[in-house]
């Protein structure tokens, strides 16, 4: 969240239940470990000398941890929500924007018309005909609801809407178009749209066919509410916690998902700096995010519109439960955790002060391991940390749960929305282009050259010109082409190469199914799409060709011959996938079909016509439906959601085509690393005695390495510490031998020890070093070095009868697992390390350098 305004934390604290009660947790910790230091200095104070410096540096610690963890926990929900928001905040006004591109074409186009423009210019009177022409458009293009042609004094020509009859227009949108050589838009009240509180209009001046004298003025009126609404239902928060808006530059509303909550014509406060500030509407806070137009194709849009969110405070930040945790399997979940420095710090925070107070207690049951008399009252000050840590423990883990939970559920969230944008992109896209094929395919030109078999230059020339202009308006297609009722193609918009007369497709054919599908096609309504495939006309790469019938100009049920537009798809879907995306880091996105193969990607690993492994209940999803899961993914952990296509107004919906799109996103969180067994860490019991019962108990440190429990006997272990205090450094000895470590316990000189990953000795390969990794220092002979080990377990004491040789075991002075200790019942097995094995194997002449 990037933002100047500080956070003000007892503003939104209020709101936040699960931080609420992760502050009451860290608050009764605090207290806990100030009540248990201050019992150790008054009862046993000598005995804890050893303890009591590591005790008011943890208590230290969480004194820091509870004032800056809420501050934290506070500022990641906020931002959260801000992001969430403001991704819908941006895809409103973006969605409008590319729709509105598409108007300022057509209304170029159609003005251009040439039995528009002579009807205009009174060459002839067939305003019947004229009308059928004009809702033949809007049959096609149906985002508009009325088209209407004025002469230059305002009078209405013709109209289609006949339930709101016209005569004549004063608007003065009419005296701008006839002045300005390209569209004028407008948007506000309009006599051209009695009944509407506001309109918005593209128009633009007509000639004279033959002197080019300004003759007219066309009108096309988009159905805006019609096309808000549509967004709104689409996109708008299930939940109903947020309205989505659309905002003028003057930060007037004139669309709104809930006019009932948000009325269209009120002001609201904007926000376009992503600051965590509260904003006042109508006696009621709300976070709020606003996002002006980013233009495409150099189009912004009318001038100042907005996209805008607004969330009230008081709901912002309860979320429905959910349990995407308990569905990932242990790995995948305690390898995204140990991520969570870069994705959470909050939690990240809470995890490592949990392992504190871990340490902290076995740390202070190793040194008292084997004493008694006044050593006692420390292991019971030992005892009471570490009930109170078991405690601490449980408040935490429901802390990182629900937070975890919440992280990970609003990143789902969040991909599965960018999936839905992304196919809604698409499909709004495509609308268009199959409007545009069927409208071409009624060009009177067209339609008449193909009736002709005689075909001069000067003739084909104007076609050619007829398809380059269009191309000139509609930037998305690379050819533009007319054939015959053979399928030759005798026109395109293309520019012939330097060294040749014509486009190279010219006198060529296309394939007999497509001129089998467009030559069966029954109306103009109708129109054919190939498959996405590569074809020569797009240099041999895959693309969709939109076909249409071109019909007889005197029969109608006569096909000719037909259009095809090729469509740009290489830069077109790229473009919708990465302003879909944004600026996100270590994210990907996808267009597939429902076999898998991909249309356009972000990752150039997998290129245009692969496959992506995708599990195949998702591939058959419903069309409108979007799912989401956690998964590895490249070797990262990784949110990958999708959605499946559902068309847009009629496309695909009703008009006969059916081409399932699916958009997927993978936004990663981080390389996976090897946690297998990780998970038991915290269910690995033990159930040894608690105090020394018979002369010959021992005591045992124990410890897990990849999720097995070890042992250690606990007088050869002074203590342990976290591994991030180890300092990388190797001198081409081992390659276990991975750094140096200064030991606290009995170190005045402050020496340094070698540090060796026992789970690479073990193993065979090194340890991807995390939050739970800590070093046991060990005291043999004279000599120390430091273990890593994956995390700490107890200081448990055993019975003879519970401790056997290790099978296969032999001379114990050659095998590194010397005895075996039957816990729980014999149910658990901890395999006891050989000290003086570790030191002979480990320790040599050049391990024993020890550096001040």
């Amino acid at each position: 969240m990037n933002n100047t305004t500080p956070l003000q934390i007892d503003t939104f604290l209020p709101y936040m239940r699960n931080v609420i009660r992760c502050e009451q947790a860290l608050h009764e910790l605090n207290l806990m470990w100030r009540m248990i230091e201050a019992t150790a200095k008054m009862t046993c104070a000598s005995e804890a000398k050893a303890v009591l410096p590591t005790m008011a540096a943890t208590r230290d610690g969480f004194n820091r941890l509870e004032q800056e963890l809420v501050t934290s926990l506070v500022h990641e929900k906020v931002s959260t929500v801000l992001n969430a928001i403001g991704t819908k905040a941006q895809y409103v006004i973006d969605i409008v924007v590319r729709n509105l591109y598409e108007r300022t074409a057509d209304i170029g186009f159609l003005a251009t018309d040439n039995e528009l423009c002579a009807f205009t210019a009174g060459l002839h009177d067939m305003q019947g005909k004229i009308r059928a022409r004009l809702r033949a458009y809007r049959n096609k293009y149906t985002v508009y609801d009325e088209i209407i042609l004025l002469d230059v004094a305002g009078n209405v020509l013709v109209q289609i809407d006949e339930a709101t009859p016209l005569e004549a227009s004063t608007d003065p949108l009419l005296a701008a178009s006839l002045a300005s050589d390209t569209y004028v838009e407008t948007f506000r009240a309009s006599d051209l749209r009695p009944g509407k509180e506001k309109a918005l209009i593209y128009s633009r001046r007509m000639l004279h066919p033959e002197t080019g004298v300004v003759v007219g003025v066309l009108c096309l009126c988009f159905n805006f509410e019609q096309e808000m609404a549509g967004i709104f239902n689409s996109h708008r928060d299930p939940s109903g916690r947020a309205n989505m808006l659309l905002l003028d530059g003057s930060n007037q509303v004139i669309a709104s998902a809930d006019k009932t909550w948000i009325p269209v014509g009120v002001r609201v406060p904007v926000n376009h700096s992503n600051e965590p500030e509260l904003m006042m509407y109508a006696g009621r806070e709300y976070l709020v995010r606003t996002f002006p137009a980013v233009g495409y194709q150099g189009y912004m849009g009318p001038p100042g519109w907005q996209g805008q969110v607004m969330v009230p405070v008081e709901v912002a930040f309860t979320e429905a439960s959910s349990n995407h945790l308990s569905e990932l399997s242990p790995a995948i979940a305690e390898g995204l955790l140990s991520h969570a420095h870069s994705f959470c710090p909050p939690l990240h925070e809470i995890m490592v002060a949990a392992e504190t107070i871990r340490c902290v207690v076995w740390n202070g049951k190793v040194m008292t391991a084997g004493q008694t008399n006044d050593m006692q009252k420390l292991k019971t000050i030992l005892d009471q940390i570490s009930d109170t840590g078991a405690r601490s423990d449980e408040l935490f883990a429901k802390s990182i749960a629900d937070l975890y939970e919440t992280v990970v559920a609003s990143s789902m969230r969040d991909a599965e929305f960018v999936s839905h944008l992304l196919v809604d992109l698409l499909d709004r896209n495509l609308y268009e282009r199959a409007d545009d094929c069927r409208w071409w395919a009624l060009t009177p030109e067209l339609r008449r050259v193909l009736a002709n078999p005689e075909r001069d230059w000067e003739t084909m020339a104007d076609v050619n010109g007829i398809l380059k202009y269009i191309n000139c308006l509609y930037t998305v297609y690379t050819r533009i082409f007319v054939y015959d009722g053979s399928g030759e193609i005798i026109a395109s918009n293309q520019l012939a190469l330097p060294d040749q007369e014509m486009d190279p497709a010219i006198a060529t054919h296309i394939d007999t199914e497509t001129l089998s599908q467009v030559l069966a096609l029954r109306t103009e309504q109708d129109y054919y799409v190939t498959p996405f495939s590569p074809t020569p006309m797009y240099e041999d790469e895959p693309t969709y060709m939109y076909h249409a019938a071109i019909r007889d100009p005197d029969d109608d049920a006569l096909v000719i011959g037909g259009i095809g537009i090729i469509f740009d798809s290489a830069p077109e879907f790229s473009a919708m996938l990465k302003s879909g995306m944004g600026s996100k880091d270590h994210s990907s996105a996808f267009f597939i079909n429902r076999q898998g193969v991909i249309l356009s990607s972000t990752d150039a690993s997998r290129p245009v016509g692969s496959r992506l492994e995708i599990d195949a209940t998702l591939l058959a999803l419903a069309n409108g439906s979007s799912a989401s899961r956690i998964l590895v993914h490249d070797g990262h952990y990784a949110v990958m959601a999708c959605t499946v296509s559902s068309g847009y107004r009629e496309f695909k919906v009703s008009d006969g085509y059916r081409e399932d799109i699916l958009a997927v996103v993978f936004d990663s969180f981080g390389p996976v690393r090897d946690y297998a067994g990780i998970s038991k860490m915290d269910t690995a019991l033990v159930s040894g005695t608690t105090e020394a019962t018979e002369v010959d108990d021992e005591e045992f440190a124990t410890f897990f390495i990849d999720g097995k429990l070890f042992a250690l006997p606990a007088e050869c272990v002074l203590e342990a510490l976290p591994a991030s205090r180890i300092s990388m450094a190797s001198m081409n000895g081992r390659a276990e031998r991975i750094g140096l470590i200064v030991p606290e316990r009995d170190n005045d000189q402050k020496n340094y020890v070698w540090v060796f990953d026992l789970g690479h000795a073990m193993r065979g390969k090194p340890a991807i070093i995390a939050n739970h990794h800590q070093v046991i220092i060990v005291r043999f002979g004279g000599q120390m070095i430091g273990l890593l080990v994956s995390g700490l377990h107890g200081v448990p004491q055993f019975n003879a009868a519970q401790i056997t040789p290790a099978p296969f075991a032999g001379n114990t002075s050659s095998s590194l697992i010397s005895k075996v200790i039957k816990a729980n019942a014999g149910k658990l097995l901890i395999q006891v390390m050989d000290v003086a094995y570790l030191f002979a194997t480990l320790m040599t002449k050049e391990n024993e350098l020890v550096v001040t």
